[in-house]
């Protein structure tokens, strides 16, 4: 097996670009409501499923959703966020288990760096296109379907999006 990318995709994407320039008009509530709402609907099933006895994704959702809430503190979620991160770091070898926790744990950190909301893309993308089409696909079948990934996640975006938004980030993209 060839090694695969940690990450799927491109910031040339057009889907990205798009996502990127959506994001800019938003809030850091909206970026983070977004990622951590859409890495439980899409992604965290695949954590629960290949890493049952690992509950860090699912306490790093819980505690992202109590601070967007109001009911959490950041320093308090720190933790949380921090045992997802590392928990994801130590997945070597396992590309799905590893891009599914990575995917949870940048959606979460979002909270606290707004621009995790499209770091969590590329991990998304590539968690969704290995547990989808295996790990011994073609580098081009792999990207094909990244893309179609990307696609799902502006519409997705575009849903949730607060029009004429009061107050968006400040994003910097260092990318």
């Amino acid at each position: 097996m060839a090694k695969l990318r940690k990450m799927l995709g491109s910031v040339k994407d057009p889907s990205i670009i798009a996502l990127m320039e959506l994001m800019n008009t938003q809030s850091k509530t909206t970026l983070a409501r977004w990622a951590v709402t859409y890495a439980k609907a899409h992604v965290l099933e695949i954590c629960g499923r290949l890493l049952p006895d690992d509950t860090c994704f699912q306490e790093a959702v819980q505690v992202a959703w109590e601070y967007l809430d109001g009911t959490q503190t950041l320093a308090r979620a720190k933790p949380f966020l921090k045992a997802a991160a590392d928990a994801a770091r130590n997945l070597e070898g396992q590309p799905v288990a590893q891009a599914a926790a990575r995917a949870v744990a940048t959606a979460c950190a979002a909270i606290q760096t707004p621009t995790n909301a499209l770091g969590f893309t590329f991990y998304t993308a590539a968690a969704l296109v290995y547990d989808r089409l295996g790990l011994h696909s073609t580098p081009s079948l792999y990207d094909e379907e990244a893309a179609k990934e990307f696609c799902s996640m502006l519409e997705n975006f575009r849903l949730v999006m607060v029009p004429d938004e009061p107050n968006p980030a400040k994003l910097s993209w260092n990318c």
